[in-house]
């Protein structure tokens, strides 16, 4: 063991496997330890979760989950090492307790048709709202997983900034390239302040400076991404919301991997 974890969310669906594969690929790449947890709900509610005349109970059928998804891991990383654990609770609360002190958490989205897109739970809102560390969410389709860069929006603002540090550590650690989309405001008159905030990173990175509405051009960048990595509230955004709007459309809508760091991920000591 490495003391180092990478942490899966898993809850038996299909969408989960290219959550799995990313988590192992992404441990194997920090030399961490892969960590799949699974948020056994039931305890929550006052149902019998033993084994019955009629069916071996829930508990068991969430172990059968959780020894499933750590033999599939080792298919994908087995030099990797591979735990899973229950842990009774809502998703978002445990998922939560689990990013104190882990490397990253790393979980799925789903499909919900061709006209609605992808659906990302509460859970998976919240958390990448609240963790301690880095959020990935995994898009369930195979093609999601074949870009060939690293993508990170940038508005100047702090979570901008850590979104740049993550996404080139990524980069770096990869061997994708890089590309930083500087986002351009028409109506502010010290875009060049945020620009030099640039300026240390281009050596390190492509930067594209641009103008106009910020979700829609990232998404437009995102479309040869291996990973799309953004901070969870810019500049402009509202107290009251757990989300900015920008991190929200590209949690449903990107087409790759979306990488959210949320402010309590930067205060928390290295």
């Amino acid at each position: 063991m490495t003391g180092k974890r990478v942490v899966v969310g898993i809850d038996g669906r299909p969408d989960c496997e290219n959550a799995i594969r990313w988590g192992a690929i992404e441990a194997a790449a920090r030399g961490a330890d892969l960590q799949l947890v699974h948020a056994f709900v039931w305890a929550e509610f006052r149902v019998p979760v033993g084994p019955s005349d009629l069916a071996p109970g829930l508990r068991a059928q969430a172990d059968q989950i959780i020894a499933d998804a750590v033999e599939l891991a080792r298919t994908f990383e087995p030099a990797v090492p591979v735990t899973g654990k229950r842990v009774d609770g809502f998703p978002s609360a445990v998922l939560l307790a689990e990013s104190a002190d882990a490397e990253l958490v790393v979980i799925g989205s789903r499909v919900t048709g061709r006209l609605l897109g992808l659906i990302v739970s509460s859970a998976g809102i919240e958390l990448s709202a609240n963790a301690r560390c880095p959020v990935v969410v995994v898009r369930p389709t195979d093609d999601s997983l074949a870009g060939n860069e690293v993508v990170i929006g940038y508005d100047g603002s702090r979570a901008a900034g850590a979104a740049v540090e993550f996404g080139l550590d990524h980069a770096r650690r990869h061997q994708l390239a890089a590309r930083i989309v500087a986002v351009l405001d028409e109506d502010e008159d010290d875009d060049h302040n945020l620009l030099a905030g640039l300026r240390p990173y281009a050596g390190d990175a492509d930067i594209v400076e641009v103008t106009g509405h910020p979700s829609e051009l990232l998404l437009e960048w995102a479309a040869d991404a291996q990973l799309l990595v953004v901070g969870s509230r810019g500049r402009g955004g509202f107290a009251g919301l757990l989300l900015g709007s920008v991190s929200q459309t590209m949690l449903h809508q990107a087409p790759c991997p979306v990488a959210v760091i949320p402010p309590a991920a930067i205060e928390r000591p290295a």
